[in-house]
């Protein structure tokens, strides 16, 4: 054998040789573990739920190649740092909701919710299909993250109060619980505003430390104990009438994924959007009937009251317009809402109306 076949020879026995030697650690390696953290304690109803969900869906449809692994707030890092433990490496992916995070950029309150803003429906409309995904991935860039729309719990009750509110003053020195820009509302209208992580508020409101707080509606407030503390609920609020919940991942661990990879957590946060959502949808009502049951007095704030959080939400979301990327945010968030809402109150909301009125609902 002259010496070119032989180095012929001798590279394709080489590569056969190491692609035996490889095979199996390739296929070891082609599956991973991703920790997935989040802003929720273990167990809080309908919210933990939602981001057990993606866990599971994840794993079972990549058929195990990506195993998802769930830490609840507190178990690996607190609920209010996932979004730096993501973005640092530290974890892979949370789940949470990111008005907690407002310190990290204004407008990160445009992918979870601002007052008078809109509801699922309509943030749904501007996500898929008016920009918002689009704008979703400019912003998170900048922390090295790639956000999904992954859960939504539907309108969010007023809240849970020891004593009625009769007038805009009565929130003056109220010590209350509200993240996110609703919470700056009720500062501008005089309320000490607190913002805690869901598994402390009730020990919170039974302690006195607040005097209020609002958590998410009938069903998840049941789950969460308030009823056991105070008897005023208020079932409407201004604050977050259709809040998003993320699923976001660090920006390098989700290119590090092949594209069928992608394609799956990108369709298992849309899947969890509508199944979240769903889920309150199915409990709530059941849920209110027995609160109302037990004692609740349900009641709604007054029209001054509305007003006032109405002139206040204007200025909190007006703020931050000098920066660049809120406001692109911004116009095009108030664009799509403002075309959403004029049909939404033309048909669903006018069928809705006569619909109750006819059937007695």
């Amino acid at each position: 054998m002259d010496r070119r076949s032989f180095l012929r020879a001798s590279t394709a026995g080489g590569a056969a040789a190491a692609a035996t030697a490889l095979a199996a650690p390739a296929i070891a390696q082609g599956r991973r573990t991703l920790t997935l953290v989040t802003t929720w304690g273990r167990g809080l109803a309908g919210v933990h739920d939602s981001a057990q969900y993606c866990a599971d869906q994840i794993t079972a449809a990549t058929d195990g190649e990506l195993t998802v692994e769930l830490k609840a707030a507190g178990e690996l890092v607190g609920a209010f740092e996932v979004f730096d433990a993501v973005s640092a490496g530290q974890a892979d992916m949370y789940h949470g909701v990111d008005y907690y995070f407002l310190g990290q950029h204004p407008a990160l309150s445009f992918f979870s919710q601002v007052p008078f803003g809109m509801n699922f429906m309509e943030y749904s409309n501007w996500i898929y299909h008016e920009g918002g995904n689009e704008l979703a991935d400019e912003l998170y860039s900048i922390f090295g993250l790639k956000a999904f729309a992954a859960g939504n719990t539907g309108p969010q009750s007023g809240g849970w109060f020891k004593k009625e509110i009769n007038s805009p003053e009565d929130f003056q020195g109220l010590k209350f619980r509200m993240p996110g820009q609703g919470g700056q509302v009720l500062g501008k209208l005089g309320a000490s505003v607190q913002n805690l992580p869901g598994a402390e508020v009730y020990q919170a409101l039974s302690s006195g430390a607040i005097d209020g707080t609002e958590w998410i509606g009938p069903w998840a407030d049941e789950k969460a104990g308030f009823q056991e503390i105070t008897k005023t609920y208020y079932t409407a609020g201004f604050h977050e009438p259709g809040p998003n919940l993320n699923l976001t991942m660090n920006l390098e661990v989700f290119e590090s994924l092949t594209p069928s990879q992608q394609k799956i957590v990108e369709q298992v946060a849309r899947a969890s959007n509508l199944w979240t959502m769903s889920l309150f949808m199915a409990n709530n009502s059941a849920a209110l009937q027995r609160l109302q049951s037990g004692g609740v007095k349900l009641v709604e704030f007054p029209d001054s009251v509305w007003d006032a959080f109405g002139a206040a939400a204007k200025e909190v979301v007006e703020e931050p317009m000098g920066d660049e990327i809120y406001k692109k945010c911004y116009d095009s968030y108030y664009a799509s809402l403002k075309s959403s809402a004029q049909w939404i109150s033309r048909s669903e909301g006018a069928f809705s109306a006569q619909r109750n009125r006819v059937m007695g609902l």
